[in-house]
């Protein structure tokens, strides 16, 4: 369920919020959520000595942690890149507006290369 959560929800959050702290903050309380019913399902499981369960009842699951942790961190790399992605499309399209795109063969921009003289 956190790893449908990252997957699904991290990038959009941060293309869609123009705050970082907000977007990271969005991520965390979706992820929390998402590992908290998570949680309490693997441990239903397990107290029921359900077969295959994730974990036995009095062990401590490490392997667990590790990768929630690593789905969580993961997730608010994505969120990162949304930003960085929204950061260079309104960057890119501010510029093309202003016909300031910069030239790659000469390093002017279109508006100075236009310029006689």
């Amino acid at each position: 369920m956190i790893a449908i959560i990252t997957v699904l929800a991290a990038f959009p959050i941060g293309y869609f919020f123009s705050s970082r702290l907000a977007a990271n903050t969005t991520y965390a309380i979706a992820y929390l959520w998402a590992f908290v019913f998570q949680g309490v399902y693997l441990m239903l499981d397990a107290v029921d000595g359900a077969e295959g369960a994730a974990f036995e009842p009095g062990e401590f699951p490490l392997g667990y942690g590790v990768v929630t942790l690593s789905v969580f961190v993961v997730g608010f790399g994505l969120v990162g890149l949304g930003h960085g992605v929204r950061e260079r499309r309104q960057a890119r399209s501010r510029s093309s507006a202003t016909g300031t795109i910069a030239s790659a063969a000469s390093g002017k921009t279109a508006a100075s290369a236009n310029v006689a003289g």
